[in-house]
C-alpha cells in the first residue's frame, strides 16, 4: 500500500509541478486561467481566486491547468466570459512559446534541486573517470581482444550497427548495458595511434552488469556544501540528459526497443528505489522529472514541443496551419503515443514474469 501511495504522488508530483509552470507563466502575461487542478475526476474541494479555480479532484493522480484559447478549457467552461485579448491565441509568438515550454521548465528545475539536496546529504560527488584503461582483468574479454594499460577508448559499435561517442567509464557502461551480449567494436587511441579492437562483454552475476574485464584510476570524489552542491546537481543532470538524449536518439533508430518502460515498469523502480529509502526515492522523482520534461520536447503536436514547433512555423510564415491539418496530425500522434504505451507496457510484463 505504501509503495501504491508513493507512485501515485510521485506521478502526481511530476504533472503538477509540469502544469504549475503552465500556470505560473500564463498568469504572467496575462492570459486567463480558468482552473488548476491537483488530480482527476470529480472535485471534492475547490477555491475561487478573482478568476481562476484551484481545485483537489477524487482522483489523485495527475493534474491540469486550462486556460483561455485553449479548445479544452473553452469546451469546459462555455459561460465564462473571457475580457478580450486575454486568450492564449490572442498572445504574440514568443509570449505563447514561453508559456508551452513553462511546463518542461519547471520539471527540469525540480530535477536540478532534487539532486543538488541528494548529492549535498550524501556529502559528496563521485565524478565518473575518463575511459582510460588502467588494468586490464586476466582471462577476460578485454585481455583476448588485446586491450594494454593506457588506452584510451573514444567510440564502440555494437553489432546491430549502434554506436556511441565514449568519454568516460559510465558512457561506456552504459552503452554495454543496452547492447548485452552483442559482439562490441571498439575504437582505441594508443600511444597516439588508433586502433580497432573487438570483444564480447560477459555477464557477472554477482554485479548484475556487463563487463568487458579492464579498470579505470581511482574515481575522484568531491566535498559537497551548500555552495557547490547546486554545480554538482548541475552536472548529474547533464549527464542523465545526455544519456537520455542518446536513448531517444537509439529508439528512432531501432535500438534498445526492449528496454522502453511503461507505468508498470516505473512503478517497479518505485517499489525497488523505496526499499532503499528516502534519498533513492527522491532521486528517482528527479529522475523521471527530467524524463517528462524531455519527452515533452519531442516535436509531436500533441507534446509541448510539438506546438513550439507549429507556432514557429506558423511565426515564420505568416500562416495559420489549417485546423483538420493540425487535427489530423494530432489524432496520429495519439494514436502513435498510445501504441508506445503499449509496447512498453509489454515490455514491463514480459520482463516479470522472464
Amino acid at each position: 500500500m505504501l509503495t501504491i501511495i508513493l507512485f501515485i504522488l510521485l506521478l502526481t508530483v511530476i504533472i503538477c509541478i509540469h502544469e504549475w509552470g503552465h500556470l505560473i507563466a500564463a498568469k504572467a502575461f496575462n492570459v486567463y486561467c480558468f482552473e488548476y487542478s491537483f488530480g482527476m475526476g470529480p472535485v471534492i474541494f475547490k477555491h475561487k481566486t478573482k478568476e481562476t479555480q484551484y481545485s483537489i479532484r477524487a482522483v489523485p493522480v495527475g493534474g491540469f491547468v486550462s486556460m483561455a484559447g485553449e479548445s479544452d478549457g473553452d469546451e469546459a467552461y462555455p459561460d465564462v466570459i473571457v475580457p478580450e485579448g486575454r486568450r492564449l491565441t490572442d498572445q504574440k509568438p514568443w509570449k505563447r512559446i514561453i508559456i508551452m515550454l513553462a511546463g518542461v521548465f519547471m520539471n527540469f528545475i525540480l530535477a536540478w534541486v532534487i539532486f543538488s539536496l541528494v548529492i549535498l546529504n550524501n556529502g559528496a560527488f563521485a565524478e565518473s573517470p575518463k575511459s582510460v584503461v588502467s588494468t586490464v582483468v586476466a582471462d577476460s574479454p578485454a585481455e583476448r581482444a588485446g586491450f594494454e594499460s593506457g588506452d584510451r577508448i573514444t567510440k564502440v559499435t555494437s553489432a546491430d550497427g549502434n554506436s556511441s561517442s565514449i568519454d568516460t567509464y559510465t558512457d561506456l557502461s552504459i552503452f554495454m548495458a543496452t547492447s548485452k551480449d552483442q559482439q562490441l567494436t571498439f575504437q582505441v587511441e594508443r600511444d597516439g595511434s588508433e586502433i580497432t579492437l573487438t570483444a564480447t562483454p560477459e555477464y557477472n552475476d554477482e554485479e548484475q552488469s556487463y563487463f568487458i574485464g579492464i579498470a579505470a584510476d581511482n574515481t575522484n570524489v568531491h566535498a559537497v556544501n551548500f555552495f557547490n552542491c547546486w554545480y554538482y546537481g548541475a552536472k548529474e543532470m547533464g549527464m542523465i540528459t545526455s544519456l537520455l538524449f542518446s536513448t531517444i536518439i537509439s529508439l528512432f533508430h531501432g535500438f534498445g526497443l526492449d528496454q522502453l518502460s511503461g507505468p508498470v515498469g516505473i512503478y517497479n523502480a518505485t517499489e525497488t528505489s523505496v526499499s532503499y529509502g528516502l534519498t533513492s526515492y527522491l532521486f528517482l522523482i528527479a529522475e523521471l522529472s527530467l524524463n517528462v520534461g524531455i519527452f515533452n520536447l519531442l516535436p509531436l503536436p500533441v507534446l509541448d514541443g510539438g506546438q513550439v514547433v507549429i507556432t514557429l512555423g506558423e511565426w515564420i510564415t505568416h500562416r495559420k496551419l489549417n485546423e483538420k491539418v493540425k487535427i489530423g496530425i494530432m489524432g496520429v500522434c495519439w494514436v502513435l503515443l498510445i501504441g508506445l504505451m503499449i509496447f512498453a507496457t509489454f515490455n514491463d510484463i514480459t520482463r516479470l514474469f522472464s
